[in-house]
């Protein structure tokens, strides 16, 4: 056997060696995830609950894979930084001038996007009825009734460029707007709370509706908890809403 017949033996029996190793290692790393003090809370309903407008896989990748990457990497964060952890997550966000430079990008990032994602799984769910009492009243006043929200809502919706979200957020002292933030920004970050939210990431319904944003912002009202909504809602006028 030639000299380059050996080598190039040699090089085949590498390559496969490191193929039947590639699942251990995969598994290895996605069965390692940090253990800290942020946790990703489970889905309250069925991964296939909001079907046929935003399909079960879509729901299992966004959750358990999107989510969890902020929540772990948060966690690879605060061994080095236990003080994010130890305060509100609110009050991380609103005040990120405190938070050292070094961190500072990667919590904005992923502490809004655990945020923003938290609020998201909320505040949908089967079966979600309609606004009424308190939050149809303030629907009806700040935003111009539901057929004015959702048209203005799914328009700003639309005009995000890249990623981000649109969110109705409310005041301090409960006014509602309807605003976009890019990438994982949170409503927090500029004093107010977000009441619902809209994931405009691709991967927030690419699987289903490849670039058509504008279908998957029209379907998604189809899958909106007006009973969460509306908890979300006197909770933020109390000043006890959370994320």
């Amino acid at each position: 056997m030639s000299s380059i017949s050996r080598r190039r033996l040699m090089f085949a029996a590498t390559g496969l060696a490191a193929a039947a190793a590639a699942p251990r290692m995969a598994f290895a790393q996605a069965a390692a995830a940090p253990a800290g003090p942020f946790k990703l809370d489970p889905l309250a309903y069925p991964a296939n609950a909001l079907e046929p407008h935003i399909d079960a896989k879509t729901m299992e990748i966004h959750h358990d894979r999107h989510h969890q990457a902020f929540i772990t990497n948060l966690n690879n964060f605060a061994k080095d930084n236990p003080q994010i952890a130890g305060k509100p997550v609110g009050e991380v966000l609103g005040n990120l001038g405190a938070v050292p430079d070094a961190i500072r990008a990667g919590v904005r990032n992923n502490m809004g996007g655990h945020a923003n994602h938290t609020m998201f799984w909320q505040i949908m769910g089967p079966n979600g009825g309609k606004p009424e009492g308190a939050l149809l009243a303030a629907i009806d006043s700040d935003l111009g009734g539901m057929e004015k929200l959702q048209t203005d809502f799914n328009t700003a919706g639309g005009r995000v460029f890249g990623s981000g979200w649109v969110f109705v957020t409310v005041s301090k002292d409960g006014k509602l707007a309807i605003e976009t933030r890019p990438n994982q920004d949170n409503p927090m970050m500029d004093g107010k709370r977000a009441l619902l939210g809209n994931d405009v990431w691709e991967h927030a319904y690419y699987l289903n509706y490849q670039n058509r944003r504008a279908d998957y912002l029209k379907a998604w009202w189809n899958t909106v908890n007006w009973k969460a909504v509306a908890e979300r809602y006197t909770a933020a006028k109390a000043g006890t809403l959370d994320v």
